[in-house]
């Protein structure tokens, strides 16, 4: 597969798949650089008809769906297959992911935060290789800010680089946390603000020192991947809570992600969930 990819060359669909949105047969010559053009465009896709949405609330096709999520999957997933990419979408399932390069996408993560007009709501989007993650764009649809990164390339937002804060210790640490924590794990603050992406791409821009996942298993890998390739590159560290591959293309998988500005604070983290958790059993 990597090899294949670094021929510069992303071959035709040829399943296709029932209920699968399908590209024209062509072949597309792509580069790391044109691919997260890709990401920006499905981003923008996704903004267009967000704007049109008039019923933020639940869809009734199942639990946690809102029809915001089915817009803007639809939009999404139409820009990333025709450009001759494979999509593993939360929305929609698996598209064409025979394909050299599949992008793991999360239309909307922090819906309900969205059908709440609180302005903390993202498209997340990581292309996915043969060597791991390659592309990432994180775009904040209430505000029109993003993060983006290229493996190897360093991250930014809104075209300018990011970089966590320095801090190791967790009595100094603002955290952001996702599920309940069932105990105070000694940190300075904490923020919970429903959108794992953003949430961790804040960590990666020092707006937090860390993000724990309080929950267990409760995260697909569109949740967190595109986030995770923008902590790496700007130099935070990213890990599963129980040592698993966080670059998983099963659309069952699901992961506890954990980051921080520094791989003292991550450490420090990880431990004292352990610690609190084996307390409480």
């Amino acid at each position: 597969m990597a090899a294949a990819f670094a021929a510069g060359v992303v071959p035709p669909s040829c399943q296709p798949g029932s209920g699968r949105v399908q590209a024209p047969d062509t072949v597309l010559v792509v580069g790391p650089d044109r691919v997260l053009a890709v990401l920006h465009e499905a981003a923008d896709a996704v903004a267009g008809v967000l704007g049109d949405v008039d019923d933020w609330g639940l869809a009734g096709t199942r639990p946690g769906q809102h029809h915001s999520d089915l817009v803007a999957d639809a939009a999404a997933v139409e820009v990333l297959v025709s450009a001759g990419l494979g999509v593993v979408s939360e929305e929609s399932g698996m598209h064409h992911v025979d394909r050299e390069v599949t992008v793991v996408l999360d239309p909307l993560d922090g819906s309900t935060n969205a059908f709440r007009r609180l302005p903390w709501y993202a498209t997340s989007l990581c292309a996915v290789d043969g060597d791991g993650a390659l592309a990432a764009v994180v775009a904040n649809q209430a505000t029109g800010g993003r993060y983006e990164a290229v493996r190897g390339g360093g991250a930014r937002r809104d075209g300018d680089p990011v970089h966590p804060t320095g801090v190791t210790a967790i009595s100094d640490a603002l955290v952001a946390v996702s599920g309940t924590p069932t105990a105070h794990l000694g940190w300075s603050q904490f923020r919970a603000l429903g959108a794992a992406a953003l949430d961790l791409c804040a960590v990666a821009a020092g707006q937090v020192d860390a993000y724990l996942d309080c929950s267990v298993d409760a995260h697909g890998p569109w949740d967190y991947l595109g986030a995770m390739l923008v902590c790496q590159e700007a130099g935070a560290v990213v890990a599963d809570a129980w040592g698993r591959d966080l670059v998983v293309l099963d659309h069952a998988a699901r992961r506890t992600p954990v980051a921080a500005a520094t791989p003292a604070l991550l450490a420090a983290l990880l431990a004292a969930r352990q610690a609190s958790e084996e307390k409480s059993s």
